[in-house]
């Protein structure tokens, strides 16, 4: 069964980091490109950063400069690193997976793969 699981929400204070993972089961995804999503309440789906298989990375304007997406293949995850966290980043966060993986856009329909998402809150 071809799986991915987000880890490494919670709560965290205005300018605090956390690191998100995104593993894989079922598939390796070396080939992939993944993206990171996320949904805020009462608002659109938000594309925010994606990294090919060869790691080249995208980053929206949002979180450019404060966000940093990862791979390691050996590990058959991906991560995102997230610094200066302001309360407007409070959502739930989801990774994708594109077999297409050469290039990467934030676009939801390129990807085929979803997890189920984890909780990332910023208190104001």
């Amino acid at each position: 069964q071809l799986q991915l699981v987000e880890s490494g929400g919670g709560l965290v204070q205005p300018g605090g980091s956390l690191r998100l993972s995104c593993a894989a089961s079922g598939f390796t995804l070396d080939e992939d490109a993944i993206g990171w999503f996320r949904q805020a309440p009462g608002k659109e789906p938000e594309g925010i950063s994606c990294i090919t298989s060869g790691g080249s990375t995208v980053h929206a304007d949002s979180v450019k400069g404060r966000f940093t997406i990862s791979r390691d293949n050996a590990k058959n995850t991906v991560y995102l690193q997230m610094d200066s966290l302001k309360p407007e980043d409070t959502a739930i966060y989801y990774c994708a997976a594109d077999p297409r993986g050469r290039v990467c856009v934030l676009l939801r329909y390129e990807y085929e793969y979803w997890g189920q998402g984890t909780q990332v809150t910023v208190p104001s």
